[in-house]
């Protein structure tokens, strides 16, 4: 559904890492309810080799919580695009 009334504003809600002193953001539209995940923070204990879903977890309770519709994930720093294929790769 497209909109074209321009004095609708998105929702902005914003999740800070302290442990990687980074913010991810849930952007969603009140009239669709699409959303889109920005800058998702995946939790590595580097010591342990171990990956948790803390940070995430807490975004998709947010995401349900508010009965959005997750539409698009959007990585905008270089190196988190890099870390995630990597991933990617290893995994296939």
């Amino acid at each position: 559904m497209q909109h074209n009334n321009l004095s609708i504003r998105p929702d902005v809600k914003a999740f800070f890492d302290p442990i990687t002193n980074t913010i991810s953001y849930v952007v969603s539209d009140p009239v669709s309810h699409a959303c889109a995940v920005l800058d998702s923070v995946l939790d590595m204990d580097y010591a342990a080799g171990r990956i948790t879903y803390d940070h995430a977890d807490g975004i998709v309770d947010y995401i349900m919580s508010q009965d959005l519709t997750l539409a698009w994930i959007i990585e905008t720093t270089f190196m988190r695009i890099i870390c995630l294929r990597l991933l990617i790769c290893k995994k296939s």
